[in-house]
């Protein structure tokens, strides 16, 4: 049996090859790259998430004045506040909404 041999690449096909190799190894490293990043940005997300369920869900049970009411509660970014009527004085108490631990008290008095 004979074996075809490939005739020598031109000089233009030799650049020609080198420079196909040189792109692929452009386009293989880029590829690579993206799927660093990827999962770093993965990797990242869970290692280093914004809290968990569990945290916020341990039972906390704050106390009130005597004679206290709630009148609305609500969310404001990552706060939790609740208004209270303590006896004809509105007082608004935040609370961080991850934590559940207090944050600050506004009272409301009428003047004399």
């Amino acid at each position: 049996m004979t074996d075809t041999v490939a005739p020598e690449p031109t000089p233009e096909q030799a650049a020609l090859f080198a420079r196909v190799r040189r792109m692929m190894m452009i386009a293989g490293l880029t590829s690579a790259l993206a799927v660093v990043v990827v999962l770093i940005a993965v990797g990242y997300r869970l290692y280093h998430g914004e809290g968990s369920a569990t945290a916020a869900s341990t039972d906390i049970t704050a106390t009130l004045p005597k004679g206290a009411r709630i009148v609305a509660t609500g969310v404001a970014g990552d706060r939790l506040l609740v208004t209270l009527d303590i006896g004809g004085v509105t007082e608004i108490r935040t609370f961080d909404a991850k934590t559940l631990k207090p944050a600050g008290k506004l009272k409301f008095v009428n003047e004399p």
